[in-house]
């Protein structure tokens, strides 16, 4: 009976898409929406994400322009996107805010290239857990005989082949964020 590697490849594809969400959080030189997903506004006497309270969209490659759905929350928009210290230009006029991004320096350029590094290894990690979990359970089931000792290693190498598409995958996005951030 061969494995069902249902559960590492949900775990390989979450691994993915958690790389994905924190890449898309490291700002480099270009101007993109989801920069601003960490932007909480106190608005309406609560706390609210930014995205639910104005329509964020790309002015030109480093200004975002961020047009609130009630002109009264300009204000607290204004103050949100400043107090989160995203080293950006935050300058209000009448149809919204405009967030600026400064070029980046050669510098900041290392010490980002520094932070994706290390949000692959996070991602690795988690691959390796899943691998681990997958591995446990197989061995597990040789041990009370739901698995041949044949199938246990062919299930192994089937779990290795699936480990290395998945880090090979992460590299990728890797590789592309390396090139984003020195462009």
């Amino acid at each position: 009976m061969p494995y069902d590697f249902k559960t590492l490849k949900d775990s390989l594809r979450e691994a993915e898409e958690w790389l994905t969400r924190e890449f898309g959080g490291i700002r480099t030189g270009r101007a993109a929406p989801v920069l601003l997903d960490a932007v909480v506004v106190e608005a309406y006497g609560s706390k609210m994400p930014l995205r639910d309270l104005a329509h964020i969209a790309i002015e030109d490659a480093r200004t975002l322009r961020v047009a609130p759905y009630d002109v009264s929350t300009l204000k607290a928009i204004e103050r949100a996107i400043t107090a989160t210290n995203l080293g950006v230009s935050v300058i209000a006029d009448d149809r919204g805010v405009r967030v600026a991004f400064p070029e980046l320096t050669a510098e900041r350029r290392t010490l980002l290239t520094k932070l994706a590094r290390g949000k692959l290894e996070e991602a690795r990690i988690r691959t390796r857990g899943a691998r681990d979990s997958t591995w446990n359970d197989i061995q597990k089931r040789e041990r009370d005989g739901a698995v041949s000792e044949d199938d246990k290693f062919r299930a192994k190498e089937e779990m290795e082949k699936l480990v290395h598409e998945g880090n090979r995958a992460l590299e990728a996005l890797f590789e592309k964020k390396e090139k984003e951030i020195s462009a």
